[in-house]
């Protein structure tokens, strides 16, 4: 599974770099106002760190508007892959962007069906939001395996499920159990996948029976 860090944070972004585990980014109208940055010089900064793909919403509503905006939001880097919403208007404007070669992820999906024309239009990534779909009462994680699993019975289908509205290392887990490409993490539950309380305990013995030999290493 792919890792995207979920955030317009480029300290954050640097950090997490160093890791090594960060294979792309994903930011949105939200996290972009959380900068409190200029949108293109962001998106710029970010493409410049992080190789793989970097995701940068329209904020447009027509299949018109969407692809005006892509023309500006293209050019940034080689790796901008343009976010669509799964409206009919996204969906078009999908499938213009991907026959020119053009990435795109498209957001906001909350059904399989909606899952399944992304596809069809040629989307590079589909975002289904497991958070918001618990949030109301329904299992976010069941839409996730329903996706994978109409995925898997077409060969022809190229869209990588990207599992966003990540809310805890529990929904990345079973995401990967269930075969999803890509998680897009908060920096915080990226964080916590390395956490677990029998490993800060472990290590806490072992330093204390070290510092009891008296010995060092360097």
């Amino acid at each position: 599974m792919k890792f995207f860090v979920d955030t317009a944070d480029v300290a954050e972004i640097r950090d997490l770099l160093d890791s090594g585990l960060v294979d792309g980014v994903t930011t949105n109208p939200s996290l972009i106002m959380k900068s409190g940055r200029d949108f293109f010089e962001v998106i710029a900064e970010i493409c410049e760190m992080v190789p793989g793909p970097v995701s940068a919403e329209v904020a447009a509503t027509t299949v018109d508007g969407m692809l005006a905006e892509a023309a500006k939001l293209t050019p940034i880097a080689p790796n901008v892959t343009i976010k669509v919403p799964l409206t009919w208007d996204g969906l078009k404007a999908t499938r213009r962007l991907s026959a020119e070669g053009v990435k795109v992820n498209v957001t906001l999906c909350f059904s399989a069906a909606q899952a399944l024309l992304a596809a069809k239009a040629g989307a590079s990534f589909i975002s289904p939001f497991v958070g918001r779909l618990d949030d109301i009462g329904v299992d976010g994680l069941e839409l996730i395996s329903d996706i994978c699993q109409i995925y898997a019975q077409y060969e022809s289908i190229r869209t990588e499920v990207l599992v966003a509205s990540v809310r805890t290392p529990g929904h990345v887990i079973e995401a990967a159990k269930m075969g999803a490409h890509v998680a897009t993490l908060p920096p915080g539950v990226l964080r916590g996948l390395a956490l677990h309380p029998l490993t800060d305990k472990g290590l806490a013995a072992f330093l204390k029976d070290w510092e009891a030999t008296g010995q060092k290493i360097v």
